[in-house]
Parts: C-alpha cells; structure tokens; sequence
C-alpha cells in the first residue's frame, strides 16, 4: 500500500438515494459517559423534530455504553446505536455513520458538546434560503460556535451568508476556528476512504472538506451561533499529539499539496510551505521512507522542496519539542 492509495477520492452517486428523514444527527462516542447526556438534552429540546439521532461507540472503555442505554431507555427520539468493540478513530466512525444515515444532511455533534433548542430549524431555513440554482453546487451550511461561558469560538463572517469552502477559507486567510455545519449525506457518500487509514490515529476531517472543495462544492457559512463548544474536556482531539496525530496529518499535507498546489501555489504559497513542514514533521515518528513521500507527491516542485528539507527533518523535532 503506498502513500498516494491512502488518500480519499470522490465519486458522485449515479442515483441520489431516499431518506426518511430531513437530518441525520450523527454522534461518535469515546469514553464520554460523563458528557454524553449533554448531546441528549440538546437533541430532545429541538424545535425541529424530522431527524434521527445515530450514536456509534467507538469501543469506548469506560461506562458510556451503560450511560447511552440508560439515556435511550428514557428518550422518545428516533434513536439507533451501534456499539462497536474495537476503536477504530473518529474517521471510520464517519465513515461508517454515512453508510448508516438515513436523514438527508448529516449533521455531526460531538459527545461532549451541545446545540441550542432551534439549531435545526435554523439550519433548514438557511439552506432554503439558497437559491434553486444554487443548491445543487451547495455541500452544505456551516454556523459558528460559542464556548461553555458563551465567548466566540471564532470572530463572525464579514459577509453573511458567505459562499466559500473549507480551502478559499484557508486561501484567503479565514480563521479556520471551530465551526459547526451539516454535509449533505450523499456527497459524503460519493468519497471513498481507504480503511488502511482506520485506527492508525487522528484522521482530520478537514481531509473530507478539501476532498468536497476540491470538487467545486460550496457551502454557506452564516454567523448563527448553533453550537456549544465545551473546551474543558481533558481528551479532546484538539489537545494535539505530534507522534499520535502523526499519520493524519501526513495524509492530511498530502491530500492539501496534490490536490490544490497547482493552481493555487502563487496565490499563498505560506499554505504550502506549511503543509512540507507538517509533511516532514510527521515523518519523523513514522516509517515510511523519504522515497515513499516523494513517490506520494504530483509536483516536481514539491517534491524538489522534501528532497532539499529532509536531511534536516531531526531539527523538527527539536523545534516541536
């Protein structure tokens, strides 16, 4: 398997499939039995009720999957919960919940966070509001989010709605803070994941947004706050690990430097030298040989770049440690 086969690719459906329902509320559990509840409350609270609630446990080893069962046996939502045995990362959770939904956008929420009573409803309206034309080309609706103590994630859109994606943000110096959005579940469907990348660590999802952007799908960014961000939880994904995180984020560089340095290279060329970094800085804690990067890369130019930056890769890791 080499490092180019563990990028993502994307196929349009030759069908769009049938729902039951408008959302599917999607979320991957990991030792989260003391937060979990949050999740629940916010969902039963919804003013917008057309959704389903689909939980999967990732192979939790403390007592969620005794708290998700106590939880269901109390709720009148349209729930399904899958327990799996093995953790396997967030990605094949994703992965596995698109194969799963059966609502027509899915909309992730993590299983310490919580959305206030009329997200839905909200989110509905603003796609809606696109026109026909439009929404064919649309991915989906992104929001912003607010902290435990209702202080921004992230500072607010200068045009609302915005038509962008997760690329053009980076491009053109966006801040790509936390935000909250539902895909719709059959463009989700379209991108194939290699399982070699399952439980080998963080996968970004960030990987699956460029993949849609790369494809010419937009989504609408508003300045509604949708979401509660909680930033006290001891093991979030965002608290990084370089050797843990190690894998995704070669991938992660990977799919950014094949993907958009051709046409994009001149216009911000900081996104690139970056991802080389990143790229590079990653290899230190894998074992993929330097050929096996370059043969991973398109560009001549980049690959010159790893040619030149790899001998000196060991003061990387002095600079990250």
């Amino acid at each position: 398997m080499t490092l180019k086969e563990l990028l993502p690719t994307y196929t349009p459906l030759d069908k769009p499939s049938k729902f039951e329902y408008k959302f599917t509320m999607f979320t991957p559990v990991f030792n989260r039995g003391d937060t979990i509840h949050r999740v629940f409350n916010s969902l039963e609270k919804q003013t917008y009720k057309d959704f389903e609630f689909l939980i999967i446990n990732d192979g939790s080893q403390d007592n969620s999957h005794e708290v998700i069962q106590e939880l269901i046996s109390k709720s009148n939502m349209n729930i399904r919960y899958i327990n799996n045995e093995k953790n396997r990362h967030k990605m094949a959770c994703i992965v596995q919940g698109v194969e799963l939904a059966k609502g027509e956008f899915f909309l992730p929420l993590d299983s310490d966070d919580e959305c206030v009573e009329n997200a839905l409803e909200v989110f509905l309206e603003r796609y809606n509001s696109i026109p026909k034309e439009m929404q064919p080309n649309i991915s989906g609706v992104t929001c912003l989010c607010v902290d435990q103590d209702g202080n921004y994630i992230d500072e607010k859109f200068k045009v609302d709605p915005l038509y962008s994606d997760s690329f053009q943000n980076r491009l053109n110096e966006l801040s790509l803070s936390e935000k909250w959005g539902f895909i719709k579940t059959d463009i989700l469907r379209g991108i194939k994941v290699n399982p070699e990348t399952f439980s080998k660590g963080y996968i970004p999802e960030g990987t699956l947004w460029n993949l849609i952007a790369k494809h010419k799908y937009k989504t609408m960014y508003t300045n509604d706050v949708l979401r509660i961000y909680y930033l006290d939880t001891g093991n979030r994904i965002s608290n990084q690990d370089h050797a843990k995180d190690a894998y995704g984020m070669a991938v992660f560089s990977l799919c950014i430097l094949n993907w958009f340095y051709k046409d994009y290279f001149w216009k911000n060329p900081k996104i690139f030298l970056i991802r080389v970094y990143s790229l590079i800085r990653a290899a230190i804690f894998l074992d993929f040989k330097r050929q096996d990067y370059i043969d991973a890369l398109d560009s001549k130019g980049i690959k010159m770049l790893v040619n030149i930056c790899w001998p000196f890769k060991k003061l990387f890791l002095k600079i990250i440690g």
